[in-house]
């Protein structure tokens, strides 16, 4: 017995749809009484719109998308999310039709118990799924027709992740590849009789794709499902996106989510509120402070302004408050290490705690940062830099951040060794790219908890 990917949707959508309505009968009856429901019978047109709303925003929002490879607590934010939809269109919908009974109880009912509702049900769903195909239950016969380093990393994926419902049989491949090798692809017909296979992965490389309509033509003589992984997979990142222009399918092969407007709009925003924040409550009677430790510890300006490479490669200057002497912040591209004498003592408190970082609140002000985000690079560092990653311009599609995805990771500063600090960098821009392809305002807040909780627990890796 298979179960397929759309029959699953089915269930999970009708599974969910049958749970809202008991749940919004159950929070009314809690709320006031069955007889009261149905006096009001409008409110059976709001249990219409609800069920509307459901069907559309998990379709829009991708709630159903990724079952098994999304790990719980990302399927209960979004389960969470949806149910504060449901919740929002019940308030609006009680404001206008000025209901009076079916108030905050049915409100916060409605809330919680959707919320439960949904949450066993992906459990149940989730275990049940695995329970089956653990059993053989719902699981297809795989071939991977190509050996190289694209297939092989694929039937790793199959094998780590059995959830999948895929049972790998072997490889077929023009030459003898070891364990697992079923045979030719001249054998082919014979290899999927033999082994009843129900679908095909084809990973060859691009000077055997020749043999694709061969391929092709003896799966579908036998009725065998086939998926293509393109030879310029490993040109894509892990969030390439399909999409069609007129008749044409093209694959981009790096999806950024904040190329959409109105998510630029919504970290936009939380900048603007948030740097404000900071500097009204923390920087307006903190900076006083500082500037008079800075002033006592050593001669010069409180603010040290620096180039740096910004969104699109545009330069902006900087803030930091200084924590060098004046007389040693001339030396180019040599990192500040651990006990730097370049670095005055009030430096070294104001680095390790990344106090230094808070003026830059008015760089994300002005337009110039994000709050978070990769962290800029100055000018002779990201000349540097670009000989370790070619591609270091992918960094500057987004806004430069006061911390990032990168720097909660211990990867902040530089390190003496030039071999550790290539790799260091690399690291680090891994760790940006990563960033860039899956944004959401909640890993923006993550981040912030992350970075605020490592400035008081000193655990910044900063020097």
């Amino acid at each position: 017995m298979i179960v397929n990917k759309k029959t699953i949707y089915i269930a999970r959508l009708l599974s969910d749809l049958v749970l809202l309505n008991l749940v919004f009968i159950l929070s009314a009856i809690l709320a006031q009484s069955w007889e009261i429901l149905l006096q009001r019978n409008y409110m059976f047109i709001l249990l219409v719109i609800l069920n509307l709303v459901w069907y559309f925003y998990s379709n829009l929002s991708g709630f159903y998308n990724d079952f098994f490879t999304r790990r719980f607590s990302t399927h209960f934010f979004n389960i969470v999310k949806s149910a504060l939809v449901q919740v929002l269109i019940t308030i609006a919908f009680i404001f206008f039709v000025k209901e009076d009974l079916f108030t905050r109880n049915f409100i916060i009912y409605l809330g919680a118990f959707l919320t439960i509702a949904i949450g066993l049900r992906t459990i149940i769903f989730r275990k049940t799924l695995k329970r089956l195909h653990r059993k053989g239950i719902s699981v297809r016969n795989m071939i991977i027709i190509g050996s190289g380093e694209t297939g092989k990393s694929f039937k790793a994926t199959i094998c780590d992740n059995p959830a999948f419902g895929y049972r790998f049989v072997g490889y077929v491949a023009e030459s003898e590849s070891g364990e697992n090798y079923l045979g030719n692809i001249s054998e082919l017909d014979k290899i999927l009789k033999t082994h009843q296979a129900e679908d095909v992965v084809i990973a060859l490389p691009e000077e055997n794709s020749d043999q694709l309509d061969e391929i092709i033509r003896v799966c579908n003589i036998n009725a065998v499902k086939v998926h293509l992984i393109p030879d310029y997979f490993r040109f894509l990142s892990n969030r390439f996106q399909v999409n069609s222009i007129g008749s044409f399918p093209v694959i981009t092969a790096r999806d950024e989510p904040l190329e959409e407007a109105s998510r630029r709009f919504l970290k936009r925003s939380f900048d603007i509120v948030f740097s404000l924040f900071v500097i009204i409550f923390i920087f307006s009677w903190l900076f006083p402070l500082i500037a008079l430790l800075i002033k006592l510890n050593s001669k010069g300006p409180v603010f040290y302004l620096q180039e740096r490479v910004g969104v699109r490669d545009q330069k902006f200057k900087c803030y930091k408050f200084r924590t060098m002497r004046t007389d040693m912040q001339k030396v180019e591209f040599k990192p500040v290490t651990e006990d730097d004498p370049r670095v005055t003592s009030i430096g070294k408190f104001l680095r390790k705690s990344n106090i230094d970082e808070l003026p830059q609140f008015l760089n994300v002000l002005r337009g110039e940062m994000s709050v978070v985000g990769p962290r800029p690079h100055p000018i002779p560092f990201h000349n540097k830099y670009s000989e370790y990653f070619e591609a270091i311009k992918l960094r500057h599609n987004v806004k430069p951040g006061i911390t990032g995805w990168a720097q909660v990771h211990g990867y902040r500063g530089d390190v003496p060794d030039e071999e550790e600090n290539r790799k260091r960098t690399l690291q680090r821009i891994k760790y940006d790219l990563w960033y860039i392809e899956n944004w959401s305002f909640k890993l923006d807040l993550q981040i912030i908890m992350m970075t605020v909780w490592q400035m008081i627990t000193g655990k910044t890796n900063a020097v």
